[in-house]
């Protein structure tokens, strides 16, 4: 774990700077300094220290944007809008190499042409774990599995891949377990929904609809 990891882990032990980055990172879209002062109850100033101090540390990813609906002359300067980057920070001492491991077994299986063989295992395991939850809301589930999910008219949309690391390596097999585990949660916990895959940039592959829609 190098210096930067170090710093970056250390800056979240600041109350009012990790709930900020909690309102960022489970965030569906990229908010402004004014939601995060609003939602913590801190001024715009205090706000904007932290979540820059975020970004500086690359935990948060910033971008500018006109408020919408405004354009042209008169229209103002354009919001400074801030998301949860995608680089992960892990501690770990002494360093492990999880994710190399992970990418190994995952080019060992792209080679075997065993994906059907690794979606059985990811829905069974996907089953015992919507099992095990019981009663347990499904955000809730998913939040634990790191999936950061949100609701938008009856489709949880995952903003978080917690395989992502492999995912980009080996798109086919990973979302293809992917789908397969979040499949297995949902019948496994009886969920009133159904998971499909529905990729888009900065996000999960999946995503969860209401069999009510």
């Amino acid at each position: 774990m190098d210096e930067a990891q170090v710093a970056a882990i250390g800056a979240l032990t600041d109350p009012t700077r990790r709930r900020a980055y909690e309102l960022v990172a489970s965030a569906s879209a990229p908010v402004s300094r004014d939601e995060v002062a609003a939602a913590l109850g801190v001024g715009r100033t205090l706000a904007a220290f932290h979540l820059d101090k975020l970004a500086e540390l690359g935990l948060v990813e910033v971008s500018f944007a006109r408020p919408a609906g405004r354009s042209g002359p008169g229209a103002g300067r354009p919001a400074k809008l801030y998301r949860a980057a995608t680089a992960d920070v892990a501690v770990q001492l002494p360093p492990r190499a999880y994710r190399e491991l992970s990418v190994l077994l995952a080019e060992a299986l792209d080679r075997s042409g065993n994906d059907a063989i690794a979606s059985e295992v990811a829905r069974t395991a996907g089953m015992a774990a919507g099992r095990a939850a019981g009663d347990v809301d499904p955000a809730t589930t998913l939040t634990q599995w790191g999936y950061a999910p949100n609701d938008s008219d009856g489709t949880i949309v995952l903003l978080n891949c917690p395989f992502h690391v492999v995912a980009h390596e080996f798109p086919p097999l990973i979302c293809g377990m992917n789908l397969a585990l979040l499949t297995g949660m949902a019948e496994g916990g009886d969920w009133a929904c159904t998971a499909a895959l529905d990729s888009a940039p900065g996000r999960c592959c999946v995503t969860l609809t209401s069999k009510n829609n």
